[in-house]
């Protein structure tokens, strides 16, 4: 029950895009099209989900014995910045339509400050590899929750009439500004 609530807290509670307000360059430049925000939050639950597992067991097996902590930051990039480039190769090779509709938001990734808070709040919260891996995959889901949700808005909002001055961008801030005070309303449930 502890990792259900754990993970669903993480997802609606703790939504890294609409309640700590993290990679809002991702959430804004993809949420555009519904397909590449689904893809998009697939490949950050990934980067997310592997950078978590690793940080974790380089921080209990090499970090913590040799009193190292301090290098945190700098080895949560690094692998953070290594499964990136890996991802990269691989939508390169195998969906190259992908990989040019999601353009420069892959790199993106690398310097999410969505994805390196994950990691940073799983050693803050000093969570065993289970807990670590939920919370990895809570934050995932959440984050593509939120791109999903927000592309879906945008893709019927293509058919509505906006006025003009408020197409684009502005109609995006006032509809995150919604979507991130509706879920605010979750906050006491958990």
């Amino acid at each position: 029950m502890e990792y259900v609530t754990l993970f669903i807290s993480t997802v609606i509670v703790n939504n890294l895009i609409l309640s700590r307000f993290l990679g809002l360059c991702i959430f804004f430049g993809v949420s555009q099209n519904l397909n590449a925000s689904l893809s998009m939050g697939m490949a950050v639950t990934a980067v997310v989900f592997l950078t978590s597992i690793m940080t974790w067991l380089v921080n209990a097996f090499i970090l913590e014995p040799f009193q190292l902590v301090f290098l945190t930051t700098v080895v949560s990039v690094l692998l953070i910045a290594a499964f990136v480039q890996m991802l990269e190769l691989i939508i390169k090779k195998t969906a190259p339509a992908l990989y040019n509709m999601w353009g420069i938001f892959l790199l993106l990734i690398a310097t999410n400050c969505a994805v390196l808070s994950v990691t940073f709040l799983n050693v803050e919260a000093a969570y065993n590899l289970p807990k670590s891996i939920v919370h990895a995959l809570g934050g995932g889901a959440g984050f593509t929750l939120a791109l999903v949700l927000m592309a879906s808005i945008r893709e019927k909002l293509r058919l509505a009439d906006v006025p003009k001055s408020m197409q684009g961008l502005g109609v995006a801030f006032i509809l995150a500004g919604m979507l991130a005070l509706s879920f605010l309303g979750f906050v006491g449930m958990m």
